[in-house]
């Protein structure tokens, strides 16, 4: 497929990009195997439900703080050894995870697995630095295909194996696919070149600067945050509404539920196409109102079954849409400063995702449905503000 040399010494192939997406699949999915166990966690330790929602929250902080340490480190070091220890070290945490004796030291796996699980948003910046420009967004949005499969499909495992064996095996499995997967980039993935004459601490020195002097970055970032906000209040709260008596339903369905999202996530590549052919800009435009109009659908047809699905279809691609998008505007940005802006964006969107996981599973507590519905049309309402009103005089195509 490619011959292990300098990341200038070959060109990006088909292969490689499947693999890439396979990598970024697999490895975004150790984010979101909690969201259907959360009410087996609660009942396995005997916490509330907005005890297990703190869980969720604590690996997407995690991942974030994670964004924000670790990702520059791919403008400074050889990209795949980096890729490597972070592997080694998520693995620990899964292990952790499922042999937790309590839920104060799974509390601390779960912060740790989101801290050491940044692999794809080091895998992003480097297919997109290897891609043609013209062709940028369509590989951001190939590779992103897979995160986005394994972000959704990551549901469906841990429901359908934590229904089947219980959560702990979840994450047992789970060590086992991050071992694996070591192996084959440690055998397959080439070797890169360091960008940035500049030290570790200068590095992360030099990222305020970055946002300061980057309109677009700084529009990416704060659409994000409340995209994935919102896209992450339904998500962690689903399987508490599939309990209820409207339902009667458990963490095989919610895992289910996975697949309804996959359709969207097949269409990342064509997301991809038309960021290049039109404007990244115009097409994040379409996912916040896809994402607006999936809340208006659980607001009024949540308690019919195929209402609940046809808006998890169309959430999905809306997020897909924003994100993909976004990302290509992130990546346009340079090729010294890639990983830094990319580490702007992804930490200011996992934040987002940390507070709408946590403010969805407190809108359920108190207020059942109506109150997830009510966090994530606040969600989406700020994304509407910031991109038709807040930025709607930016002239650049980016």
């Amino acid at each position: 497929m490619l011959e292990r040399k300098k990341s200038t010494d070959f060109i990006l192939t088909k292969p490689l990009i499947f693999l890439m997406a396979v990598i970024c699949g697999v490895s975004v999915a150790n984010l979101y195997y909690i969201q259907p166990l959360e009410a087996q966690i609660a009942a396995a330790f005997h916490v509330s439900q907005n005890a297990a929602g703190i869980a969720a929250m604590l690996t997407q902080i995690g991942y974030a703080l994670g964004l924000l340490l670790f990702v520059p480190l791919g403008d400074m070091t050889e990209r795949r050894s980096v890729i490597l220890r972070m592997l080694a070290l998520v693995a620990v945490s899964l292990l952790a995870a499922g042999l937790s004796p309590s839920y104060a030291i799974l509390l601390i796996a779960m912060f740790a697995i989101g801290l050491t699980a940044i692999v794809p948003q080091l895998v992003v910046p480097y297919a997109a630095q290897l891609s043609r420009k013209e062709e940028q967004g369509k590989t951001i949005g190939d590779v992103m295909s897979g995160l986005l499969i394994g972000i959704l499909l990551s549901r469906a495992f841990s429901g359908l194996v934590g229904a089947a064996l219980g959560w702990r095996t979840v994450y047992l499995i789970a060590t086992g696919l991050i071992l694996v997967l070591a192996v084959v980039i440690r055998c397959i993935f080439p070797k890169s070149e360091s960008h940035a004459e500049m030290s570790y601490p200068g590095l992360l020195k030099s990222i305020p600067g970055l946002v300061k002097s980057q309109r677009p970055l700084r529009e990416s970032a704060l659409n994000g945050f409340f995209m994935f906000g919102s896209f992450s209040a339904f998500w962690t709260s689903l399987i508490f509404l599939l309990e209820t008596p409207h339902y009667n339903m458990g963490a095989r369905e919610a895992g289910l539920f996975g697949f309804a999202g996959v359709a969207g996530a097949l269409a990342a590549p064509l997301i991809g196409k038309a960021a290049d052919r039109k404007s990244p800009r115009f097409t994040v435009g379409i996912g916040v109102l896809l994402s607006t109009l999936a809340y208006l659908f659980f607001s009024f047809f949540g308690f019919h079954i195929w209402g609940l699905i046809a808006a998890v279809i169309v959430l999905d691609l809306g997020n897909q849409c924003g994100q993909v998008s976004n990302m290509a505007r992130v990546q346009a940005l340079g090729d010294d400063t890639r990983s830094r802006n990319n580490t702007v964006f992804m930490f200011s969107y996992f934040i987002g995702g940390a507070a709408g996981s946590f403010l969805g599973t407190l809108g359920f507590q108190h207020f059942g449905w109506c109150g997830v519905c009510a966090v994530g049309l606040a969600f989406q309402l700020a994304a509407i503000l910031i991109h038709f009103l807040v930025y709607r005089k930016q002239k650049q195509s980016a």
